[in-house]
């Protein structure tokens, strides 16, 4: 995690608690034999409803704490509910029902169809256009940004979509002297806004529809909820373009190149080797194994040509030009101890660090949550040797690190300044542990693909639609069409696939049924109605969209769906109105987690590539779930009915 974990323990534990409480008899008091009854059998604490409590509690401060991937801390629920069967009420299959469940199936599908259509390069090639259309007014930038983001997010999954954008609304920002950090939180908003717009958008609407029907056998169709999704997106973008446009801080300076983006002035120099120097005629590898100081030599200069990574059987002459990665105090100590000579009339910028006849360029790469990377050092996972390439800095939100970096830990989000081979550029192009940062390349865009990509796609929205397939096997049919017709390669079909989201939904889905199944979701509902006699349904339904929108911050948009489906259901029942206006107000408030940059991927994704701070995102992002927060459940009561 990023931020300060203390306070989101106690914001859990606060909420747990107050579930907690003992039973308000003004609960009592809520009309409707029905209801009546629902109450009574959820109003004492049962060892099964204890035990799913502290389930989830336990759940909630190990995400937060995260001493390992929460895909991996999900898989501890099915062990947990299948060992403790007595108490959690589940069969060892209802246990494992996660693996196999539709929703699942659909979800994992729906990484194939984006990985298809990102390869084509058919979002790459509508981002570049926008620079066109909108000249250098911010504000026109936003909407057109937001426009494309938000619909094409409604039908392919958002991530791969930011991951595309995400180079365009930078480079767009340097050629129109806009600050990158302006463009890149609409950008990431609008991504999970779009989401609300289709059955597809998001897995968190997948899930959502699973439970429903699962429940209340009303599963979503395919344009369910697309007229409120579409007013949702609107508002967001306004606020974008008024309120949020003044809070978004300008974090990045528009700067020429990565060099003066990365404040590298002041840690590269161009060096030369007098023949009396210690390094001469030593290799590159002895060098490396007995250096005192914490420097690298990116780049060796000699008669006119140039050697990077890899370097270690290169053996170092006299007269050598050297462009050495070092704080001013470590090169004067190498100045001191090695005989160096330093070239300070020469500039190190981009133009010299890169050799493009060589292949060799200065790329960013983003490290998402489900990359191996996350938790580890670049000497724990062998990062130089393994992929032939130079670190010259790190970025973490605003923070930049240039020392030590061998011993930095990598957290999702952070952002890696590499100078790398083609050969390398395309390893990492193809490696799911990593997205490039990367202006658009019109070799990457293949009018084939993007045709038969979008037909798959028209494809499976028709048969969804028309109920021709179960949503499951229409997903499934059309991701083994994608391979089918040369779109993804077989090869690739399987890393399109985050494992990390495969996982994380098979443990948690089953803690949905048995929230459901010990009556834990009605006891919590009733818990939510101690409120009932003082305010109105309108206001509880308020309530439990702020209640997931601030989970979806803390444990993340499918998570917080899962939890609170079952809860806001029980509430909608107990309350005696329309239980499915409660499980769209859930879904949308599971979409909502702006105010926090690990809360949602698409987040992540920005937060450094745009340098904001952790409460960057708070100052922005908070206003608009209030916003929301009042909105949504007032539009599901006019459309829907309570």
């Amino acid at each position: 995690m990023i931020a300060n974990k203390n306070n989101y323990f106690w914001i859990c534990f606060c909420l747990i608690i107050l579930l907690l409480i003992p039973y308000n008899a003004a609960a009592e008091n809520i009309e409707g034999a029905n209801s009546a009854v629902n109450l009574g059998l959820q109003n004492q604490l049962s060892s099964s409803i204890i035990f799913i409590l502290l389930l989830i509690t336990s759940l909630l401060v190990l995400f937060i704490w995260e001493p390992m991937p929460i895909s991996l801390l999900a898989i501890l629920v099915p062990i947990a509910l299948a060992f403790f069967n007595d108490l959690s009420k589940m069969s060892v299959e209802e246990a494992l029902s996660g693996f196999g469940n539709s929703a699942t199936i659909t979800v994992m599908a729906m990484f194939v169809f984006s990985a298809g259509i990102q390869r084509s390069g058919a979002v790459q090639l509508l981002g570049d256009k926008i620079s066109y259309l909108t000249g250098s007014n911010p504000r026109r930038q936003i909407s057109l940004i937001s426009i494309l983001t938000g619909f094409s997010s409604g039908l392919v999954n958002n991530t791969p979509i930011v991951a595309a954008l995400i180079p365009m609304v930078r480079e767009l920002g340097r050629k129109t002297k806009v600050s990158p950090s302006k463009l890149l939180i609409p950008l990431s908003y609008t991504a999970m806004l779009g989401g609300t717009l289709t059955l597809i958008g998001t897995s968190t609407n997948l899930l959502a529809s699973q439970v429903s029907d699962r429940i209340l056998g009303h599963p979503f169709s395919m344009f369910e909820f697309t007229g409120l999704g579409l007013i949702v997106l609107l508002i967001g973008i306004f606020y974008l373009l008024t309120i949020g446009y003044k809070l978004i801080p300008a974090r990045l300076e528009v700067e020429n190149d990565l060099t003066e983006e990365y404040e590298m002035s002041g840690y590269l120099s161009e060096v030369v080797l007098a023949p009396e120097c210690s390094f001469v005629g030593k290799s590159f590898a002895e060098i490396s194994n007995t250096k005192e100081l914490d420097y690298d030599i990116i780049k060796i200069i000699r008669d006119e040509e140039e050697f990077m990574e890899p370097l270690d059987a290169k053996t170092l002459r006299a007269g050598d030009h050297l462009i050495i990665r070092a704080q001013e105090e470590t090169l004067l100590k190498l100045i001191k101890r090695k005989g160096i000579k330093t070239l300070p009339e020469m500039v190190v910028d981009d133009q010299l660090i890169e050799q493009p006849l060589a292949g060799e360029k200065l790329i960013e790469i983003v490290v998402p949550a489900h990359s191996f990377m996350v938790n580890k050092t670049l000497t724990e996972i062998n990062f130089l040797e393994r992929y032939d390439c130079n670190v010259l800095a790190l970025r973490r939100g605003e923070e930049l690190t240039h020392q030590k970096m061998e011993d930095y830990r990598f957290q999702p989000g952070d952002l890696i300044l590499l100078l790398a081979t083609e050969k390398t550029f395309a390893r990492l192009s193809k490696n799911n542990n990593f997205i490039i940062d990367r202006k658009y390349d019109s070799n990457l865009f293949d009018k084939t693909k993007m045709l038969i990509s979008v037909a798959i796609l028209t494809f499976f929205i028709l048969t969804v639609s028309f109920n021709i397939l179960p949503v499951a096997i229409a997903a499934l049919s059309g991701a083994f069409l994608m391979v089918l017709s040369g779109v993804i390669n077989k090869n690739d079909f399987f890393t399109a696939i985050d494992w990390e989201v495969y996982f994380l939904l098979s443990g948690l889905i089953p803690l949905g049924v048995a929230i459901e199944k010990t009556g834990a979701a009605a006891y919590i509902a009733a818990k939510i109605l101690n409120l009932a006699e003082i305010l109105p349904a309108i206001a509880i339904a308020m309530i439990i969209y702020l209640l997931t929108s601030i989970m979806a911050n803390i444990v993340g948009n499918n998570a917080s769906a899962l939890l609170m489906l079952p809860i806001a259901i029980g509430t909608a029942q107990q309350l005696g109105v329309n239980p499915f206006a409660f499980v769209l107000i859930t879904t949308f408030a599971a979409s909502a987690a702006f105010a926090s940059p690990v809360g949602y991927q698409t987040n992540l994704m920005v937060y450094s590539s745009g340098g904001f701070k952790f409460t960057d995102f708070i100052l922005v992002g908070a206003p608009l779930q209030l916003l929301l927060a009042l909105v949504v459940p007032f539009l599901v009561k006019l459309f829907w009915g309570f």
